[in-house]
C-alpha cells in the first residue's frame, strides 16, 4: 500500500533564482506589476510540476509568496502600521514590499518592519507590528487565486496557512500610547522565536486578539472548503518551544472554536524540534491531524513512538522522515524501519512528509558537477521529493556512498586572552588615540557592477589571477578614498574580493565543497550560497591578508581586518554527517586564530571578527542550551586568542535578541561589539541597558536593509540612548550591518549624516 506523501513547502526563490531578479528588477521599476508576476507565477508553476512529476500525493499550495510568508498573512489580515498609511492606496503586491523595505511608489519613505531569525534557522520573517486596538480586514483573495490556479492542474490539494497563534506569538505590540500592560509585553517580547514569556500580563497583550481573529480563520477555512480544499496544513510551529500556560491554553480554545465538521481537515504542522512537554496537548487537539518533524530528534529518543502512543485513533500523523534543513542524501534502509514500525499502528493513517518546509536548502542538485568524493551523498530539495515518494511506495535503494562517522573524536583545548577587558582596553586607547564616540562601518561596502562583472569573468577563465587582484585593488582604493573624505574614523577594505563573508572563507578553508547553484533564501531577494562541510576543517595558507595589508598602506587612518567568526561559519553552512557541530567549530576556531596571528604580524592593529549567527544556533530548548554555550563561548574565545594586549578584537552581531543570552556575550569578551538596534525599534540596546554591559558597544545607528536615507536626527537617537547608561569612552557609532547590498549613492548619503551626527555629539561631550 502506497502511503500519502505530502511536502511543507518548497524554495520560492527559483532554480536560477528567478524570483530574486524579478523583485529587483520590479523594484528598479524595469518592469511592470503585471510582467513581475508572470515571472512570479512561472516559478510558482514550475514548484508545483516538481511536485507532480515526483509523485507526490499531495500538492502543496499557499507555501509560494512574494518576500515572506509572515509579512504576507500578515498584509492579508489588515495589520498595516499606522506610519505605513498610504500603503492604503496600494494593492497587496505593493504593501507587502512597502513594509519589508520601507518604499513603494508614490508613497513616503518609511521605517521598514524589523526583522529577526525564524526559529533556529538563517532565514529571517518579517515581526508584524499590532497596535494595541488592532482591528483586522482580511482580505484572502490573493490565496484563493493561488488556490484557483493550482486547481487547472486537477491534483489533489493542500493549502498552507500561518496557524493563529504562531502568527500572535511571533507578532510585536507598538503602539505610541501604549498601556503598563503592553509596555511590559514589548520589553519581554523580542520577537525571537526562543524567548521566554515571564509575565502573564506579556501574554495577555498579544492573546488578545485571538477573539477577533478566530471568526476571520473560520470564514478562511469556510472559503477553502468551498472551492473544494480538503486538506489545510496549518502551521503552528510555537508548539515545539517552552509555552506558558496562558499559550497552551489558547491552543486548546483555539481549536475547539475552529474545528471543522465538514469536508475540510485540519493538518497541525510543527517542525525544528520534537512537542516536548506540549504532547499531550498537541495530540489532542480538535483536528484530523497532526505533522512532526522526527529529523530533528536525538540519537535514541524515538519520540514519534510517544506520539503514536498517545495519538486519537482516529487522527492521521503525518511523519517529517525527511530532513528538510540538510543537503544528505537520505538513509531510506533506516528510515523504511520507522516507516514499517509506524504502519502497523497507525495503517492509512499515516503519511510521510518532508520534516519541514524545504526552503532552507537548495532547489536542484541536477545542475551541479559533484566531486567524486561527495557523489551520491548529497539531495536538494528536487531529490529530497524523489527520496519521499520512494520511502512511500516502498522502493527502498541501499546507498553505499552514505557518509560514516568519523573514526576519531576531534579535541582542542580552547585557549583565550590572559588579560582582563579593562587593562586591554585601555592600552588601546592610548595606542590608538581615537576620538570620542569613534566612526566606523560592519565591513563590506556596495558590490558595484564593476566587481561582479570582473568576479563573473574571472570566474569564467575571461580574466587572469593577475589582472583580477588588480580591478579587486581598484575598488579597494575607492573605497578607502570614499571613507577618507567623508570622515570615518577606523576604515574598512570594502571586502570586493568577497561574494560572501563565510562563502569566501569556504573557499580558501580546506573541507568545503561550493555549489555552483546552491542558493538559499535568506530574507526577500536575498540570497546565499551556503558551503558544504564535507571534510576535517585546516587552513592551508592567509586569507585575508593581501587585501587588507593593501588597504593600510593607502591611508594612515587605522584599517581593521575582516574575518567571519568560527561559529557563524559553521551556522551558514551546511554541517558534515561524519563530525559533531562542537568539533567543527574548534576545527574553525583554530583556522580563524591562525588568521589573527598572520593579520598581526602584517600590521593589523583592529581585527573584526564577526558573529553574526552566535545567538541563530541557539536550541529551541532552555534546556539544551548550556552545551551550545559552552562550545559557541570557548570557539569565539579561542579564534582571538592569538591577539596581543593592544590589538583590539571587535565583533558583530545582528537581527537576533540578545535578553537571554547577554552572560555569553560578555563572556566572549571581544573589546567591542556592534549590533543591530535601528530596526528593532532600540529593543535590543534596551537590554544592554536593563542588565549592564562591561565592554566597548557599537549599536546600529540606521538600518542599512532598507534604501531610504535616515537623517542625522534619526540616527541620534540611538546614540542620545545608549549614552545613558554607556560611558561615551566604551561608545562607538555605526551602521547596522555591512553595506554591500546598497549603493554608493545611498551609501554616501546615508554616511555623511552618520559623520556628521557623531562629530554634533561629539562636541558636545567634549564642550561638557
Amino acid at each position: 500500500m502506497t502511503i500519502q506523501t505530502h511536502i511543507l513547502g518548497y524554495p520560492r526563490i527559483g532554480a536560477k533564482r528567478e524570483l530574486k531578479f524579478a523583485c529587483e528588477a520590479y523594484w528598479k521599476n524595469e518592469t511592470s506589476q503585471t510582467e513581475f508576476l508572470e515571472k512570479a507565477y512561472a516559478v510558482e508553476a514550475s514548484n508545483w510540476q516538481a511536485q507532480i512529476d515526483a509523485g507526490t500525493s499531495l500538492l502543496t499550495v499557499g507555501d509560494f509568496v512574494l518576500y515572506d510568508s509572515i509579512l504576507t498573512h500578515a498584509v492579508r489580515l489588515g495589520v498595516i502600521p499606522a506610519r505605513f498609511h498610504e500603503a492604503s492606496k496600494l494593492n497587496q503586491i505593493d504593501q507587502q514590499f512597502y513594509l519589508a523595505r520601507g518604499r513603494a511608489p508614490n508613497c513616503s519613505d518609511v521605517a521598514a518592519l524589523e526583522m529577526t531569525k525564524w526559529f533556529d534557522t538563517n532565514y529571517h520573517y518579517l515581526v508584524p507590528e499590532l497596535d494595541s486596538a488592532q482591528t483586522f480586514n482580511a482580505d484572502f483573495s490573493e490565496l484563493y487565486a493561488q488556490v484557483d490556479r493550482a486547481k487547472t492542474l486537477k491534483q489533489p490539494l493542500k493549502v498552507v496557512v500561518p496557524g493563529l497563534l504562531t502568527f500572535l506569538y511571533l507578532s510585536r505590540i507598538v503602539d505610541q500610547q501604549q498601556s503598563s500592560e503592553v509596555q511590559d509585553h514589548h520589553k519581554e517580547h523580542d520577537c525571537e522565536c526562543g524567548h521566554e514569556h515571564a509575565e502573564l500580563a506579556a501574554d495577555k497583550a498579544t492573546l488578545q486578539f485571538v477573539d477577533a481573529l478566530i471568526p476571520i480563520y473560520a470564514k478562511l477555512f469556510d472559503e477553502l472548503s468551498a472551492r473544494g480544499v480538503e486538506y489545510v496544513q496549518v502551521d503552528e510551529p510555537i508548539l515545539v518551544l517552552d509555552l506558558a500556560p496562558e499559550w497552551q491554553a489558547a491552543f486548546e480554545r483555539v481549536y475547539h472554536l475552529l474545528q471543522r465538521r465538514d469536508a475540510l481537515k485540519l493538518i497541525i504542522t510543527t517542525y525544528f524540534e520534537t512537542l516536548g512537554e506540549n504532547l499531550n496537548l498537541a495530540v489532542n487537539l480538535p483536528v484530523a491531524g497532526l505533522h512532526i518533524d522526527i529529523s530533528r530528534e536525538k540519537a535514541g529518543e524515538f519520540f514519534w513512538k510517544k506520539v503514536i502512543d498517545q495519538l486519537p485513533s482516529h487522527k492521521i500523523l503525518s511523519l517529517g522522515v525527511i530532513n528538510g534543513r540538510s543537503v544528505w542524501a537520505s538513509d531510506l534502509v533506516k528510515l523504511d524501519e520507522i516507516v514499517q514500525t509506524a504502519q502497523k499502528t497507525l495503517a492509512d493513517r499515516l503519511w510521510l512528509s518532508t520534516g519541514c518546509s524545504l526552503l532552507h536548502v537548495p532547489v536542484d542538485l541536477s545542475s551541479e558537477t559533484v566531486p567524486s568524493n561527495i557523489d551520491g551523498k548529497l539531495a536538494f530539495a528536487r531529490q529530497k521529493l524523489d527520496e519521499l515518494v520512494a520511502l512511500a511506495s516502498g522502493n527502498i535503494y541501499v546507498n553505499e556512498k552514505l557518509s560514516k562517522a568519523a573514526e576519531h573524536s576531534f579535541d582542542l583545548v580552547a585557549q583565550s586572552r590572559p588579560e582582563a577587558f579593562e587593562i586591554r582596553f585601555k592600552a588601546q586607547q592610548e595606542k590608538f588615540n581615537l576620538p570620542l564616540i569613534p566612526t566606523t562601518t560592519i565591513g563590506s561596502f556596495p558590490q558595484t557592477t564593476e566587481i561582479r562583472a570582473a568576479r563573473a569573468a574571472w570566474n569564467k577563465g575571461q580574466l587572469s589571477d593577475a589582472d583580477y587582484e588588480t580591478a579587486m585593488k581598484k575598488e579597494i582604493a575607492y573605497a578607502i578614498e570614499q571613507q577618507v573624505a567623508l570622515g570615518l574614523d577606523v576604515l574598512v577594505h570594502g571586502e570586493a574580493e568577497r561574494t560572501d563573508m563565510v562563502e569566501y572563507f569556504a573557499s580558501l578553508l580546506d573541507g568545503f565543497w561550493l555549489s555552483k547553484f546552491g542558493w538559499v533564501q535568506s530574507y526577500g531577494s536575498r540570497c546565499v550560497r551556503p558551503p558544504i562541510i564535507v571534510a576535517d576543517i585546516s587552513r592551508p595558507n592567509a586569507m585575508t591578508v593581501k587585501w587588507i595589508e593593501y588597504a593600510n598602506s593607502l591611508s594612515d587612518k587605522i584599517v581593521k581586518g575582516m574575518l567571519t567568526g568560527p561559529v557563524t561559519i559553521l551556522n551558514w553552512s551546511f554541517p558534515p554527517a561524519h563530525r559533531t557541530r562542537r568539533e567543527v567549530c574548534l576545527q574553525l576556531a583554530e583556522a580563524i586564530r591562525l588568521e589573527v596571528s598572520d593579520l598581526q604580524t602584517a600590521g593589523v592593529e583592529i581585527i573584526q571578527i564577526d558573529e553574526a549567527a552566535f545567538r541563530e544556533g541557539l536550541p529551541l530548548r532552555k534546556a539544551d542550551r548550556p552545551e551550545y554555550w559552552d562550545w559557541a563561548v570557548k570557539s569565539f574565545k579561542h579564534c582571538s586568542s592569538s591577539a596581543k594586549l593592544d590589538t583590539q578584537i571587535h565583533t558583530h552581531m545582528c537581527y537576533s535578541d540578545f535578553k537571554d543570552c547577554l552572560a555569553e556575550i560578555t563572556a566572549m569578551d571581544a573589546d567591542v561589539i556592534t549590533i543591530e538596534t535601528s530596526r528593532s525599534g532600540l529593543q535590543l540596546l534596551e537590554v544592554f541597558h536593563q542588565q549592564g554591559y562591561p565592554n566597548a558597544i557599537g549599536p546600529g545607528v540606521y538600518d542599512i536593509h532598507s534604501p531610504r536615507t535616515p537623517s542625522s536626527e534619526n540616527m541620534r537617537s540611538v546614540i542620545d540612548g545608549a549614552l545613558k547608561t554607556i560611558p561615551a569612552e566604551r561608545l562607538w557609532v555605526n551602521p547596522d550591518c555591512g553595506l554591500k547590498t546598497r549603493n554608493w549613492a545611498e551609501t554616501k548619503a546615508a554616511l555623511t549624516e552618520l559623520v556628521k551626527m557623531a562629530k554634533e555629539i561629539r562636541k558636545e561631550l567634549e564642550a561638557a
